[in-house]
């Protein structure tokens, strides 16, 4: 499935159809997803103690995966995907534009990186107060 959580994705068929959301689930062993306030259902709740309440929740259904396309984020179509392994991994790559889709897993893993270097850089500095 090409199709990961937190993709901008557009919706290609259904009662949907033409409407754009961000993948809150993917579940790649049934091809489906859930795609944030997109397929709207509504389900019953029967409370489960006397502080809960129950009631109708509005909330969104899974819906298979073929019925979205990802939309690139650097020319903001929506787009098949092609790969390309670069550095030893396979990457997903925008049909139109060529740029990569995993651009947000990049960014996660660096800023990760600059919370771990500031963290090391506070603590020598910590260090170096308290030898003095």
């Amino acid at each position: 499935m090409n199709i990961k959580k937190d993709d901008a994705v557009k919706i290609i068929a259904g009662k949907d159809k033409g409407r754009s959301g961000q993948v809150i689930k993917a579940m790649p062993a049934d091809n489906k997803i859930v795609v944030e306030g997109l397929n709207m259902i509504a389900k019953h709740v029967k409370p489960r103690s006397a502080q809960q309440k129950g009631g109708i929740i509005e909330q969104p259904a899974a819906f298979d995966a073929s019925n979205a396309m990802i939309i690139c984020p650097a020319c903001n179509q929506a787009t098949r995907v092609a790969h390309n392994i670069e550095n030893g991994k396979k990457v997903r790559i925008c049909k139109k534009c060529g740029a990569s889709l995993d651009v947000k897993a990049r960014a996660k893993t660096t800023a990760k990186k600059a919370t771990k270097k500031a963290s090391t850089a506070k603590k020598s500095a910590q260090k170096a107060e308290t030898a003095e």
